[in-house]
């Protein structure tokens, strides 16, 4: 359950993508209206002109311009990391699913599971017995096959693997399914919270957890048995890759068999382990991060058995602590507040609502539909993808330093990527999953297990790219990598993202970036080495890639300089996929604007032009305020620059920006014309 390789995901998403494929069986009803009248969420016309401070010049902070008086005022609760668009999106979203969930009909899956966490007064009273018997079969384990083994049946399980499997399109025949394998084996979030001396506030927390979680299960010598943890985990950080190089396709894509990979990576009974996962032997499997699984395979041989059934006992328990008593609950949250910089625990029906969202979402995802997203949004959300499409094919053929022949391969691409909006066309089936009110451990054990199930079916299938990777009330969006598609949930077309009753210029802004930011992920560093078909091949010239890496370094150097919070500065080399989503979202958008003006000057509101309300319709988007900690939590292990870099990194590059407010050479954010990045 802990896998977490770049692979994994097998998409770009605008944020954190988190829930797992699904498939449909038919189409939502009608939903009804979510806005009264025509009145945006924003009034007058989509900006939140309360939250922007005009005594700021823009070229000079743009952040605190349009949104600085907000930022003055705003304090993040104390269960938060951070606040902003993103999170009140989410909240918003959340209560609605939480209406939902409370109003559902007698015996639903979603219903049930809901009561089953709530019931808070049995969950206490039961301790952790429930736990028991996951425990006493970590305890029977007598070999390192046995060990093995464990490791492989953990993909729906608690428990931990060295190393983690997933179900995707092969990279040279994207028509079919096949078994990815990544790094995995650690607790913290990747390897620089093992090595890197900033983090030791948090790694001494994780230490402390660690030792706590085996006294609570009466576990003896739970002291050098959290040492002797520590330690594994350390050595398979010192192994493992970092995140910037497990983004890289070209260097984790790298097909073996089953016996080859066993004879590549000894130290494990790779055998045992697939016979775990249920896994028959496969001729071909595309495997992440090879020479660090090579060295954690041979790491976990060497290990004693003794100290490797202490690290699956221990991640037994802290995977099913937030399902347990609250002396497990609380212990857990000491540790993980560390992360965040939070100091209280979520409320406990919002976590409810979490946990059924990402078990059984889709279930509530049908009824979110119905309620929440009427046909007419859906209507004008597929317009405004078809001209974003027509501006990014615009860009693509006015580009200076691409080949024509890479022209035709990238229109071809653009042609051939599927935009789905919503909702699935159909809806996954969930029977033969069993969830009961009264049993809450049993309930996320068999629910982890159903969906994993169904995810490893696909396994040597078709694939079908009209499976969904998010739930229909996801606040995100994905493009997904080599199955050449977008995917734009109902949760995040709301404002201030989208709104069927804003200014065009401010959708354009907002949810039109958002298109234009998943559209480029095709063509982004990573995206460019997949064709139209899905297969991974580089279909640039030579030359085309030389100037485009040049651009990019241009590009990621700015980036590089930026230190949103002491001592942590964004790298470039994780997030550069993102950024350059971020930078040619807006440029394609604002094409796309001035396209769907067919010649016409639009009307200035409030003092502000169409080109100034789309950049602010932008802005707003990515409106945060954050707790330090959870910034360099961010930047050390997410793709994603924090929002408050993103709000105005991008736009140091577009000359509209400084044509709409006058950007000149005396302000901060100013960057000489031959200076300026040049991509799309």
């Amino acid at each position: 359950m802990a896998f977490r390789s770049m692979l994994a995901a097998g998409v770009a998403g605008l944020a954190l993508v988190v829930t797992a494929p699904s498939l449909a069986e038919d189409a939502p009803a009608a939903a009804t209206q979510t806005a009264e009248g025509n009145t945006p969420f924003y009034a007058p016309f989509g900006i939140d002109l309360k939250a922007m401070d005009k005594s700021v010049k823009p070229g000079n902070n743009w952040d605190e311009y349009a949104w600085g008086t907000w930022l003055k005022s705003a304090e993040i609760p104390a269960d938060r990391a951070s606040i902003g668009a993103f999170r009140d999106t989410f909240d918003r979203v959340q209560k609605e699913t939480r209406d939902i969930i409370m109003n559902a009909p007698a015996g639903s899956k979603y219903g049930d599971f809901y009561k089953s966490f709530m019931n808070t007064d049995q969950v206490n009273a039961l301790g952790w017995t429930p736990l028991k018997a996951d425990l006493d079969q970590v305890a029977a384990i007598d070999s390192k096959s046995g060990i093995a083994r464990f490791m492989g049946a953990s993909g729906g399980k608690f428990g931990i693997s060295a190393v983690g499997t997933f179900v995707y399109a092969d990279t040279d025949n994207p028509n079919i399914n096949v078994l990815y394998i990544g790094q995995d084996g650690l607790g913290l979030p990747n390897r620089d919270y093992y090595l890197d001396e900033k983090f030791a506030k948090q790694r001494a927390a994780y230490r402390a957890w660690v030792q706590k979680a085996l006294e609570l299960t009466d576990t003896p010598d739970a002291a050098a048995k959290a040492d002797a943890i520590l330690a594994l985990e350390t050595s398979i950080a010192k192994a493992s890759w970092t995140p910037a190089e497990s983004r890289d396709i070209d260097k984790t894509n790298n097909p073996m068999s089953s016996a080859e990979f066993a004879a590549y990576a000894p130290g494990i009974d790779w055998d045992a382990f697939f016979a775990g996962a249920d896994v028959p032997a496969q001729q071909r499997m595309i495997i992440g991060e090879t020479t660090a699984i090579k060295a954690i395979a041979q790491i976990v041989g060497d290990t004693p058995l003794d100290t490797l059934k202490a690290w699956e006992r221990f991640h037994v328990i802290s995977q099913a602590a937030p399902y347990l008593s609250d002396n497990f609950v609380n212990a857990r949250f000491d540790y993980t507040k560390t992360l965040s910089g939070v100091t209280e625990l979520d409320p406990r029906w919002k976590r409810g609502v979490n946990l059924v969202n990402g078990a059984v979402g889709q279930l509530v995802g049908q009824q979110y539909v119905k309620l929440y997203f009427p046909p007419a949004a859906k209507a004008e959300m597929e317009k405004l993808v078809v001209n974003v499409k027509a501006g990014m094919a615009d860009r693509i053929r006015t580009n200076t330093w691409m080949s024509d022949a890479t022209k035709e391969q990238a229109l071809l691409k653009l042609k051939n990527m599927m935009v789905m909006v919503g909702y699935p066309d159909m809806w996954r089936s969930w029977d033969g999953l069993t969830i009961k009110p009264d049993d809450l451990l049993g309930n996320v054990e068999r629910a982890g297990e159903f969906n994993h199930a169904y995810a490893m079916e696909d396994l040597g299938k078709p694939v079908d790219r009209k499976k969904w990777g998010m739930n229909p009330q996801t606040v995100n969006a994905y493009n997904g990598f080599n199955q050449n598609k977008i995917v734009f949930p109902a949760g995040i077309l709301q404002a201030p993202f989208f709104d069927l009753h804003a200014d065009p210029a401010v959708n354009y802004g907002a949810i039109g970036v958002v298109i234009g930011h998943e559209i480029s992920h095709g063509f982004d560093d990573q995206g460019r080495k997949v064709d139209a078909t899905g297969k991974v091949r580089d279909w640039w010239t030579p030359e085309d890639a030389k100037r485009f890496v040049a651009e990019s370094k241009v590009f990621g150097d700015q980036y590089a300089s930026y230190e949103p919070v002491p001592g942590s500065h964004v790298n470039p080399d994780l997030t550069m996929g993102e950024n350059i989503a971020d930078f040619a979202g807006v440029e394609v958008a604002y094409d796309a604007y001035h396209r769907s003006l067919d010649g016409k000057t639009p009307p200035v509101l409030d003092g502000l032009t169409g080109d100034q309300r789309f950049f602010l319709g932008f802005a707003q988007v990515w409106r945060t305020k954050a707790r330090p900690a959870a910034v360099a939590s961010q930047i050390a292990t997410d793709p994603h620059s924090p929002g408050a870099i993103r709000a105005f990194a991008p736009l140091r590059n577009v000359d509209a920006w400084y044509d709409a407010f006058g950007v000149t050479p005396d302000q901060k954010l100013y960057i000489a014309p031959d200076k300026r990045a040049r991509i799309w």
